[in-house]
């Protein structure tokens, strides 16, 4: 949530950068602002009602002491009047609140001045790449068809249980998948992150707080007769640790890593850019987030960025990393890069992590904050990455490194998988 105090020191700044996301309501701002100045009007009327109210009160009694029993009751008639309006201008001034509050949380953060300006994907910009294309032996296959000739993954098996896109893995794919996680894990914490093993469902207040809603409703699978929600991310809930928490500044950074199941409606996804592991319903993955001192966020986010590329070269595929345009953005961030691996058999990067900086936003709906040396609360900024997200990841090994022998394990995780090859 963007600070009240920003859209009044500068509300054309803000518009502008509103204009980087493509945010189609920039007269919210305005709307914002109205609500704001009556408020505060009104405010300092309740105030000025309050004040007197106090003052006449204490004269009441002195005039009873003095016998001046009817000057007494007049005061009294005067202030029952006035307690009238204080209940008045406290509805007002509750009524406006809302108002301000329910339009505020409308506008998304706003873009950091590195976001390029752009509408969709094609407009985001490619940093750099690296490691190496593999060259595929004749009839390399998709991982769709890999997952059926290995057995190791079954689609039809979780359609039947639960639905599409709720898959079965089974033997050496279960045994991957778990291998994958304890990396990524002890990669992380190797890195300074502490694990944590969060709850699988969130309430709406966390929900709110990390910003899924009232964006992402439609994403989410909700249990409206307990209030909560399947978590689409790890994030949710370990941000949430640190909601309504006043830190020491020699706390941060916070740095936090955990594995969980992610769930997703991806409502309207359909064809072939969804085939087989490429997009699901539920699926793993692991995540990383720091809550930092707003001093240090940018570095914090070169930090990140770094860590899941040195993770992305232990697994030797071939990725490259994009800084998303203002259109492609989500909703929180204020500056996203993503990684992409290239899937040999189909020809395409597939994303398996997006690494962003939410600056004060997130916090600011959290009410995370810290004290500085001075004493003074400031918000904390918050950042998270997928360190990383197991299907896509899944697919490239499978494909990048089928022979006709079977499919190579990278060396890194061969301890882990316990062995070095599917066949």
């Amino acid at each position: 949530m963007i600070p009240i105090q920003l859209l009044r020191e500068n509300p054309d700044f803000v518009k502008e950068r509103l204009g980087v996301k493509n945010f189609p309501q920039p007269e919210l701002v305005d709307t914002i602002l109205a609500f704001d100045e009556s408020r505060r009007k009104i405010q300092q009327e309740l105030d000025s009602t309050l004040s007197n109210i106090n003052a006449i009160s204490k004269s009441i009694g002195g005039l009873m002491k003095d016998g001046k029993k009817e000057e007494a009751e007049q005061m009294k008639a005067q202030v029952a009047a006035l307690k009238e309006n204080e209940k008045q201008l406290k509805e007002q001034v509750t009524t406006l609140e809302k108002q301000q509050f329910d339009t505020l949380v409308q506008l998304p953060n706003l873009p950091m001045a590195d976001v390029p300006v752009g509408k969709s994907a094609d407009d985001n910009v490619e940093v750099r790449k690296g490691g190496v294309i593999p060259a595929l032996q004749e009839g390399a296959v998709p991982h769709w068809d890999l997952i059926k000739q290995y057995d190791i993954v079954d689609f039809e098996l979780g359609a039947k249980v639960t639905g599409s896109g709720f898959p079965f893995y089974k033997g050496k794919g279960a045994k991957l998948q778990r291998a994958l996680s304890a990396y990524f894990l002890d990669f992380n914490t190797d890195a300074g992150y502490t694990e944590v093993i969060p709850p699988y469902m969130v309430n709406t207040d966390s929900a709110f707080a990390t910003g899924q809603l009232p964006d992402k409703e439609g994403q989410m699978y909700e249990m409206p007769a307990d209030g909560f929600y399947m978590i689409p991310t790890a994030e949710v809930p370990v941000t949430n640790i640190y909601r309504d928490t006043i830190l020491k500044e020699t706390e941060l950074p916070i740095k936090l890593t955990a594995y969980s199941p992610c769930f997703r409606r991806e409502a309207g996804s359909f064809g072939a850019n969804v085939r087989g592991l490429n997009r699901l319903h539920q699926f793993e993955k692991v995540e990383v987030v720091q809550i930092t001192h707003p001093d240090k966020s940018s570095q914090t986010l070169d930090d990140m960025v770094a860590h899941v590329e040195r993770l992305l070269n232990t697994l030797e595929l071939p990725y490259r990393i994009l800084r998303l345009c203002g259109g492609d953005m989500g909703f929180v961030s204020a500056i996203t890069y993503d990684f992409e691996v290239w899937s040999a058999a189909q020809q395409k990067w597939l994303e398996v992590s997006s690494v962003s900086n939410f600056t004060n936003y997130q916090a600011n709906r959290l009410k995370c904050r810290f004290k500085n040396a001075e004493g003074k609360t400031q918000l904390c900024h918050t950042l998270n990455g997928s360190s990383l997200a197991l299907p896509r990841i899944m697919a490239a090994l499978l494909e990048n490194n089928q022979t006709p022998e079977g499919i190579k394990i990278p060396q890194v995780l061969q301890t882990y998988f316990r062995g070095d090859i599917i066949n």
